[in-house]
């Protein structure tokens, strides 16, 4: 049986998994400006700042759903 609050756990991993993604693809814009020599490095690394805080949010986003869904004291089963 699955929990009420199951979606929001759900949705957390979907959430940290684009999270991840998001941190590939900054770690990608950093090389670009470091090691690939890119046209604009500066502009490569301003979008990995932006790339960055993004992931951030939503990290931040994950845990708050994870909170909501986590068992409260009083929901948690007692054995007899």
């Amino acid at each position: 049986m699955s929990r009420p609050d199951q979606p929001l756990s759900d949705l957390a991993g979907r959430i940290r998994a684009l999270a991840e993604e998001l941190s590939d693809i900054a770690l990608d814009r950093l090389l670009d400006a470091t090691e690939r020599h890119v046209d604009d490095p500066k502009a490569a690394v301003a979008e990995e700042r932006r790339l960055t805080r993004a992931s951030r949010a939503l990290e931040k986003a994950a845990s708050e759903l994870e909170a909501l869904s986590a068992p409260k004291d009083g929901d948690r089963l007692t054995e007899a």
